[in-house]
């Protein structure tokens, strides 16, 4: 099949690319250091469990949850590079 200008393993190179910088950008977003024992935001005891599941831990787990939908509706879509927005 006629690549062009693409090598051979061009659209796998750029897959793999993607999975790298996603693995990056989870990774700098985790939390790090030791964990609290009381959430920083509404003061909850955060269980001894959940400190050792998630070292770093700041939040409880409801905070934890609506700071993760806050983030995820804040999170942009590229549509530039989705095969979706060419069909269109």
């Amino acid at each position: 099949m006629a690549t062009g200008w693409a090598g051979d393993n061009a659209i796998q190179d750029q897959i793999d690319a993607t999975i790298k910088d996603a693995i990056k950008r989870a990774r700098s977003r985790a939390p790090k250091g030791p964990g609290l024992k009381r959430c920083e935001e509404c003061e909850a005891p955060i269980p001894e469990a959940r400190r050792k599941a998630v070292p770093g831990v700041r939040l409880c787990v409801s905070c934890q949850t609506e700071h993760d939908k806050a983030e995820h509706a804040s999170g942009g879509y590229n549509r530039r590079g989705s095969k979706d927005s060419q069909l269109r």
